[in-house]
């Protein structure tokens, strides 16, 4: 006789064995009681509350940082042009305008800005043209990220994190643009939305040049861009991602917990929940974590920062600092092939075995829902 088992019985049966299963990174050094509190505790959630991801209020923080990032970039324009700062302030406010509007273009993308759609779309495409980005090529690149977290072949970000040294991560947010182009990424208006965005750019450009203001440009525009760009590079890609080998929805990112550092990057040290849950707007993802955490805990979420918790991730940390440029073909690849100019076995024994320590091992996805 054949037993029918609804798909609903499956579904929670399976909720129920993989949250009973899960551990934590330390489940090797648990005790058998420990282990057991960890599986009960992550046992009774399997998902964030709902307060956090329903859509913010019209006056919520976002908001708040759109006109302060435009109050800055105005205080500025008058800093250089009428006040005569000097030149060491005008870079910090313009680093905090560009700053600020980086969070708004961020939450803009998962329409988590503001509830209501156009006026989210306003302030995205408000907060690109002071970052000079283009709205839709950032939106669309980084919904490819969600999609491909740690994928070297179609995560765009991963290049921008592992195709360099660190100081050099800004200029390789250009290839975010060829990205959007190569893959064809655009839908209905968003291609002339691109091109609007990018004459305004060119025309500010043009305009610098001949009523001769592109020291303005280049000094208080064009140089916290690049101040921005590092800063973004470090905190909304490298950090949360490395060592980018996780495409488990539960470890491909970390969260790395403080009070400080919440408010200075602006909640992307809870960058994991981000991740999980798209929607929740970044001044709840703090609060989103602390409700979350047995959940977590029980997946094995890493919940630390990890660069110097080991003296292989300092030196990891310190290489990708200054070079940055890693393999991801294991006993192959581009970078083996230095070894063939090296004049002796032990010298090329030892630079492969220096390029395979360094290579990025990504791990295969597993399809998880909860």
């Amino acid at each position: 006789m054949r037993v029918q088992v609804s798909r609903w019985a499956f579904l929670t049966y399976v909720v129920l064995e993989e949250s009973f299963h899960a551990l934590p990174d330390h489940r090797m050094t648990q005790t058998p009681a420990q282990k057991q509190e960890t599986r009960l505790a992550g046992a009774g959630y399997r998902s964030v509350p709902r307060e956090f991801v329903d859509p913010p209020s019209a006056w919520n923080p976002t908001v708040g940082l759109f006109f302060g990032g435009y109050a800055l970039a105005a205080l500025t324009i008058w800093g250089w042009f009428q006040g005569g700062w000097p030149l060491p302030l005008l870079l910090c406010t313009g680093f905090l305008a560009l700053h600020l509007e980086g969070t708004v273009i961020h939450d803009a993308c998962h329409n988590a800005a503001h509830p209501n759609r156009w006026i989210n779309q306003l302030m995205g495409h408000g907060s690109a043209l002071l970052l000079g980005f283009s709205f839709p090529v950032f939106t669309r690149v980084h919904l490819e990220h969600h999609s491909h977290v740690n994928d070297p072949h179609n995560d765009p970000d991963h290049i921008v994190s592992t195709f360099g040294p660190l100081w050099l991560i800004a200029p390789r947010f250009f290839y975010h643009e060829w990205f959007f182009f190569q893959r064809r990424l655009w839908k209905r208006w968003e291609l002339m939305q691109w091109g609007f965005e990018r004459s305004i750019f060119l025309v500010i450009v043009l305009a610098a040049i001949r009523f001769d203001f592109l020291p303005f440009v280049f000094n208080c525009w064009f140089a916290p861009a690049l101040m921005v760009g590092v800063t973004l590079g470090l905190f909304f890609d490298y950090l949360p991602h490395r060592p980018f080998t996780s495409r488990n929805r539960w470890t491909n990112a970390r969260i790395y917990p403080g009070q400080l550092m919440n408010w200075l990057i602006m909640g992307q040290n809870y960058h994991l929940v981000h991740h999980l849950w798209p929607s929740i707007p970044w001044f709840e993802y703090k609060p989103a974590y602390e409700a979350t955490k047995p959940l977590l805990d029980s997946k094995g979420s890493p919940q630390r920062l990890g660069i110097f918790e080991t003296q292989r991730d300092g030196y990891n940390f310190l290489y990708d600092i200054l070079v940055g440029v890693r393999s991801h073909k294991r006993r192959r690849g581009k970078m083996r092939r230095v070894a063939k100019v090296l004049p002796d076995r032990r010298m090329q024994r030892g630079w492969l075995s220096f390029v395979d320590s360094l290579a990025i091992k990504t791990e295969p996805k597993r399809w998880k829902s909860f």
